[in-house]
């Protein structure tokens, strides 16, 4: 790294270390632009939860502050919480994989938001790792599956994601990256996806893991 970007870094750190907490304002900030305190008593979790017979490796729970961060970032644009939240992913050990694949979402959530919050989150992750970003999956268009059956949620989201125009790249081992993982139905039909194109290991990573 040139001495100019290092300089620039550590001066960037050294200022942030008074300015005060993202979440508290009451402390000044720590790392991830929060304070220790705030850091400390986030929802951690740091171990597997098991969804549609797949371990899904789960930062946090879904919980307060942390389901209001990432409601904010999602749905409100808030996105001065990157830093924290690809911060989160960063404290967690990973599988040895070749690849990092966001959660699609559909042109529709897309031209909504202005972005895919996920793959904001595997675009840090992917610099951290220095793994490149693979998505060789789309989503249809997403609706409410509120009223539905649990099998015919599934069978629902199976029918959202196809595969992307062919092309020649491919991974054999890969890193499904999302937010919040509540049934795992999602990350389960894009596990699919990415068999059929013949990867053999699929692992994944959320922030935070629902209750269900």
């Amino acid at each position: 790294m040139p001495m100019s970007k290092t300089l620039l870094q550590q001066a960037a750190g050294f200022f942030r270390s008074f300015q005060p907490c993202q979440l508290c304002h009451a402390d000044t900030q720590h790392q991830h632009h929060v304070c220790l305190d705030c850091w400390q008593n986030l929802p951690w979790q740091r171990q597997s939860v098991q969804r549609q017979e797949m371990q899904i490796l789960a930062a946090c729970d879904y919980a307060y502050p942390l389901d209001r961060i990432i409601h904010q970032f999602k749905y409100e644009q808030q996105l001065h919480y990157t830093p924290l939240l690809s911060g989160i992913l960063q404290t967690l050990k990973y599988p040895k994989v070749q690849a990092i694949v966001p959660m699609p979402i559909s042109t529709e959530r897309l031209c909504e938001r202005g972005y895919n919050q996920s793959l904001l989150l595997a675009k840090a992750l992917s610099k951290h790792l220095q793994l490149p970003i693979w998505q060789p999956v789309e989503r249809l268009k997403q609706h409410s599956q509120k009223g539905l059956s649990r099998f015919e949620r599934i069978e629902d989201i199976q029918q959202q994601f196809q595969l992307a125009p062919p092309s020649n790249l491919r991974y054999r081992k890969v890193l499904i990256v999302d937010d919040v993982v509540t049934t795992g139905s999602s990350i389960h039909a894009l596990k699919n996806c990415l068999e059929q194109l013949g990867c053999q290991e699929v692992h994944a990573v959320c922030l935070a893991a629902a209750q269900i």
